[in-house]
């Protein structure tokens, strides 16, 4: 998503930068080319930095509905579970799961429980000021397109697009990462307590593999803000998860997938507790 929207907007600042420098004599072709790249660059970075970075909770969750993956009542985070997260951390953790527990039970067509984690979430969000994306007028969004999942998935992931950018553009990046790392924890949980059967269709392995190259990708962006309490406690969480995934290349032994998911237990339960 985040390459789609640059891959878009960049062309655009190239275009605009290139009508503007062309105006000005005072610098050789060479300066203006190299100044134009470097306010493309930085413009770009700007751009990435607001943008939801990951596969949302929502797409990977689609897959199972595309692949026929039956509803399982009970997985998800109880909702109950909201009032006993009290820090502006264990909140953004938490929001990214209730985030992917809220794709999980729309995509799922589960009416009550659509309004129950919308609830669960504007609580949380409303703790961290952002109450405005999880308003009325989203689930009134999500029941007009109950019947339409890849317009559900749009609806959802601008949600989650527009949490990430709300805190990072508020100077609250290290809280922005907590939450696409719940939703990716709680994704990643959701896919991996499917039925065994499930596990015979291909795809379902290849949702797993996908979500590696996720999992690097986060593990990536969170390098600048190593030196945050917050973000090197949950990264150190994460730890067995690198390790079940280290040496896996283009397929998945059921040894593998028990790894994986025994993994993804344990953190689950630590973030959710």
């Amino acid at each position: 998503m985040k390459k789609i929207i640059a891959g878009v907007i960049l062309p655009m600042l190239i275009i605009s930068f290139s009508c503007l420098t062309s105006c000005k004599d005072r610098a050789t072709k060479k300066q203006q080319k190299k100044i134009e790249q470097e306010q493309v660059d930085t413009i770009k970075s700007q751009i990435e930095a607001n943008v939801y970075p990951l596969p949302t909770s929502a797409e990977i969750i689609k897959k199972l509905t595309d692949f026929e993956v039956g509803y399982i009542i009970g997985i998800t985070n109880p909702v109950e579970n909201a009032k006993k997260y009290f820090t502006s951390t264990t909140r953004a953790i938490n929001l990214g799961v209730y985030g992917a527990d809220l794709s999980y039970v729309t995509l799922y067509n589960m009416n009550q429980e659509v309004i129950n984690y919308l609830d669960a979430i504007r609580s949380l969000s409303n703790e961290l000021n952002m109450s405005k994306i999880y308003s009325t007028e989203l689930y009134d969004k999500i029941k007009q397109n109950f019947d339409n999942k890849d317009e559900l998935v749009k609806i959802l992931t601008s949600a989650f697009n527009d949490t990430y950018s709300y805190l990072s553009e508020n100077d609250q990046q290290p809280l922005a990462l907590l939450v696409v790392g719940g939703a990716w924890v709680e994704g990643m949980y959701l896919t991996t307590h499917v039925s065994y059967a499930a596990y015979q269709v291909a795809d379902i392995t290849r949702v797993l593999l996908e979500q590696k190259k996720s999992f690097e990708l986060f593990l990536e962006i969170t390098q600048p803000y190593a030196s945050d309490p917050s973000v090197s406690d949950f990264v150190k969480l994460l730890d067995p998860v690198k390790k079940a995934y280290e040496g896996i290349g283009t397929s998945l032994t059921d040894q593998n997938i028990k790894d994986i998911t025994k993994v993804i237990d344990g953190v689950r339960n630590q973030i959710v507790q």
